[in-house]
């Protein structure tokens, strides 16, 4: 879903279509969008495919503009410095954003991202360098990574 400056609103997986309507109304109200079927909006599909085909720094050019409260907003944009196949526990990245006791808030801002992929919420692992949690499925979030040349065992400093 993309606004009509181009910028990158949400996305998820087609079977989890139901969650991406839940979230856009919890960020922006029942009547706060609408939405309207438009192929490829400004580009923003072909990018998307371009990662996927392989060319991975093509998502960290595509604008976002998210709602969400102003720690969620803080958490997603430190999820887009981590680098591509780089992962990092939700405790260093709390330590990232100067607040190292919100760890949960931390978890809980990353699961409601409404822009996966793109705002790598699949990059944060468990601090014992598990797979922990992905709104996409556990599976699909090991691939992201694989996708993305993680060797399955480095945490980012």
């Amino acid at each position: 879903m993309a606004d009509h400056n181009g910028n990158l609103r949400a996305t998820d997986w087609r079977e989890y279509e139901d969650r991406m309507h839940r979230l856009l109304q919890i960020h922006y109200g029942e009547n706060g969008f609408r939405l309207e079927p438009i192929r490829n909006p400004n580009g923003l599909s072909d990018t998307i495919r371009r990662y996927f085909a392989g060319e991975l720094q093509s998502i960290d050019v595509i604008p976002v503009q998210t709602a969400g409260t102003p720690f969620q907003r803080e958490v997603w944009r430190a999820l887009r410095k981590i680098m591509c196949g780089t992962t990092i526990s939700y405790a260093k990245l709390a330590e990232q954003i100067g607040r190292p006791a919100a760890v949960r808030a931390v978890g809980l801002a990353n699961g409601s991202n409404p822009i996966g992929v793109v705002v790598p919420c699949h990059r944060v692992i468990g601090t014992n360098g598990s797979l922990t949690g992905y709104g996409g499925g556990i599976e699909r979030k090991r691939w992201l990574l694989e996708h993305e040349g993680w060797a399955g065992s480095c945490l980012a400093a």
